[in-house]
């Protein structure tokens, strides 16, 4: 079982997704990969982000959203968004967890933010000119915090 499992809802930038897969890979996470993709997993970009870890990366890939959840039955999932009002420092994370981010452009689907408000955190932007965080940053973020809280269990 992979420790946490990333998920990226519509991701439209490959550096972005190359950089996660790598994270995945090193932190022996699973990527999920929500269509539409903004690009091709071909792409040079995607594999020049991810290096040499691409190939040993566990990547899963979904039409829809109704898909992965039907493909996963996941248990707990938390959704990270500026529109959120929990801080991701006040989950408490447990291996297996799916965190869950979406598009650099726009976020989570609309749909999400009610469907899933009770699970939908937000990682603290103190400064006074930032909309949002790069989303490889944002990933790296919330799953080292998840990896300091579990420690212990891997």
């Amino acid at each position: 079982m992979a420790h946490f499992n990333l998920v990226l809802v519509a991701p439209e930038i490959p550096q972005n997704t190359g950089t996660i897969g790598r994270m995945a890979v090193s932190t022996d996470c699973t990527l999920h990969l929500i269509e539409p993709l903004g690009f091709s997993l071909e792409d040079k970009y995607v594999r020049r982000a991810g290096m040499d870890y691409w190939q040993h990366l566990d990547l899963q890939l979904y039409h829809t959203w109704e898909d992965f959840l039907e493909r996963n039955q996941p248990g707990r999932m938390f959704f990270f968004s500026t529109h959120g009002e929990t801080s991701f420092w006040d989950i408490r994370y447990e291996i297996g967890d799916y965190l869950v981010f979406g598009r650099e452009s726009a976020g989570l689907p609309p749909e999400f933010y009610q469907r899933y408000r009770d699970r939908l955190a937000l990682i603290p932007m103190p400064g006074r000119f930032s909309r949002s965080l790069n989303l490889a940053n944002a990933a790296s973020i919330v799953l080292y915090e998840a990896m300091r809280q579990t420690r212990g269990a891997w």
